[in-house]
C-alpha cells in the first residue's frame, strides 16, 4: 500500500527546494508545489497523531487500517506493542533543533502524569539517525579531559563555571560545570561569548576551539546558553550512510544536513537550549548520562545481511532499520519478509513493482511476512525499511 506522508515546516529545517524533505515529497507527488521561502523540516511517516500517513489511494488513515486488519502488524508485533510501535522520518536541517534528551519509559510516564500539559506524550523516544548527506551533531559527553582541557583553556568559561577545580574523574564536577553553564545569567553570558568571540577572530587554533561552529550557532541563536555545549558534548560529522543511535537520557543536538531517522512512536523532548521552545535544564541534568565516551565510539554499525542489505539493529524492541542498495545492473530485487509490519522509503533510483512504480520519495506500507519484487531497476536503488525489532 503506497501511503502519503506530511511535512512538518519547523523554522530550523532547509529552505525550499535545497530540503530532501521537500525535494523527496514533490518526486513522490509531483503536484507538491516547494515553496521556495518555506522551512521544510521533517516528513513523518507512520501512525503518530501528530502528522498520520494515510493509504494514497482512499486517504484513509494507516492507524485505521491497521486496527482493521491488525494481523498485519505481525503476531510478534501485535503480542508486544498492539500497534505500529515505531515513527519514521526524514529530516532536514538547516540550524540546530536543540540542546535535548529524550527520557525513559518510566521517566517519560512520570513526566506525563507529573506535566501532561508540557510533556504530552508517555512513551520514550530512542532514536536511530542515519545520514544522507554530510551530517553534523553534538552527541553524548565528551571524554571528561577533553572537558576540563577546554575549560583550562578558555578563561570565559572559567569565568562562568568559577574557581572549583576537577580532580581526575571528577563526576560531580562535570554535573557542576555542565548545569552551571545551562543556568548562568544573561549578563555574564553576554560577557563571556562576546570577549569569547573576539578572542576566536585571533586565534591561531580555531578548529581546536570549534570557532566556524560557536559562531554559526550565535548567528542562529544569539547569547544562548547552549552555544557553550560545544566545550562538553562530542561534535561528530558523519559521512553519508553513517548512523547513531541515542539511547535514553543521551544528550543531542542535530546540527546540519539531511538523514534518516526511525524512533519509538513518541515526541517526547526534553529540551535546555538553542532552541525557542520550553527549556527544563533542571530535568535534563537530572537525567543524563555523563559518561565521557570517545566521537568515534558513538558511531552505530550494522550488520551484513546479504549482498544488498545491512540492518541496523538498537537494544530496543520498538524499532530496526534496513539499509538496501541495488545497482542499476540487477534485473530484480525481492525483499526480506520481516516478522514484523513495515514502512519502505525509497531514497534514489526507480523500479517497477506489483501494484506500479517507485521513484524517489515513494513510500510503501508493507504487512508482516510479505515482500516486494522490484524489477527494471533504472538509476540504482536506496531504500530504508523501518520495523520493530522483534
Amino acid at each position: 500500500m503506497e501511503l502519503s506522508c506530511k511535512v512538518q515546516n519547523y523554522a530550523w529545517g532547509k529552505i525550499g527546494s535545497t530540503s530532501k524533505v521537500a525535494q523527496l515529497q514533490k518526486s513522490a507527488n509531483p503536484s507538491f508545489a516547494i515553496d521556495e521561502n518555506l522551512n521544510y523540516a521533517e516528513l513523518w511517516m507512520g501512525t503518530h497523531a501528530n502528522a498520520p500517513s494515510v493509504l494514497k489511494t482512499t486517504d484513509k488513515k494507516l492507524s485505521e487500517v491497521i486496527s482493521e486488519y491488525p494481523k498485519c502488524l505481525g503476531d510478534k508485533v501485535l503480542k508486544m506493542f498492539g500497534t505500529l510501535p515505531f515513527l519514521f522520518k526524514v529530516l532536514s536541517v538547516n540550524k540546530a533543533l536543540s540542546i535535548q534528551a529524550h527520557p525513559s519509559k518510566e521517566h517519560a510516564e512520570q513526566l506525563h502524569a507529573q506535566f501532561p500539559d508540557i510533556y504530552k506524550d508517555p512513551n520514550h523516544k530512542p532514536e536511530m539517525a542515519i545520514a544522507l548527506t554530510s551530517f553534523e551533531a553534538l552527541c553524548g559527553f565528551r571524554p571528561w579531559p577533553q572537558i576540563f582541557k577546554f575549560i583550562e583553556c578558555i578563561p570565559e568559561l572559567q569565568a562562568i563555571i568559577g574557581s572549583r577545580n576537577p580532580k581526575d574523574n571528577d563526576l560531580a564536577f562535570i554535573k557542576y560545570a555542565f548545569h552551571k553553564v545551562l543556568t548562568c545569567c544573561t549578563e555574564s553570558l553576554k560577557n563571556c561569548l562576546d570577549k569569547l568571540l573576539a578572542r576566536l577572530k585571533k586565534s591561531n587554533e580555531r578548529d581546536f576551539f570549534c570557532a566556524d561552529l560557536i559562531e554559526r550557532l550565535h548567528g542562529d541563536f544569539p547569547y544562548d546558553n547552549g552555544i557553550l555545549m560545544v566545550y562538553f558534548l562530542n561534535y561528530l560529522k558523519l559521512a553519508p550512510l553513517e548512523a547513531i543511535f541515542l539511547a535514553a537520557n543521551e544528550p543531542h543536538a542535530y546540527l546540519f544536513g539531511d538523514l534518516v531517522e526511525c524512533m519509538a512512536c513518541s515526541d517526547n523532548v526534553v529540551r535546555a537550549g538553542l532552541t525557542p521552545k520550553f527549556i527544563d535544564v533542571e530535568t535534563l541534568c537530572n537525567m543524563l548520562i555523563y559518561d565521557g565516551v570517545p566521537t568515534k565510539e558513538k558511531l552505530f554499525c550494522p550488520k551484513q545481511e546479504d549482498d544488498y542489505s545491512v540492518i541496523f539493529r538498537p537494544p530496543v524492541p520498538d524499532f530496526a532499520l534496513v539499509q538496501i542498495q541495488v545497482s542499476d545492473n540487477q534485473s530484480s530485487y525481492t525483499t526480506r519478509p520481516r516478522d514484523s509490519a513495515s514502512i519502505l522509503l525509497v531514497i534514489s533510483g526507480k523500479a517497477i513493482y506489483e501494484a506500479g512504480a517507485v521513484v524517489s520519495g515513494t513510500v510503501l506500507f508493507l504487512p508482516a511476512n510479505d515482500k516486494i519484487t522490484f524489477t527494471k531497476i533504472v538509476e540504482s536503488l536506496l531504500i530504508y525499511q523501518a520495523m520493530a525489532n522483534v
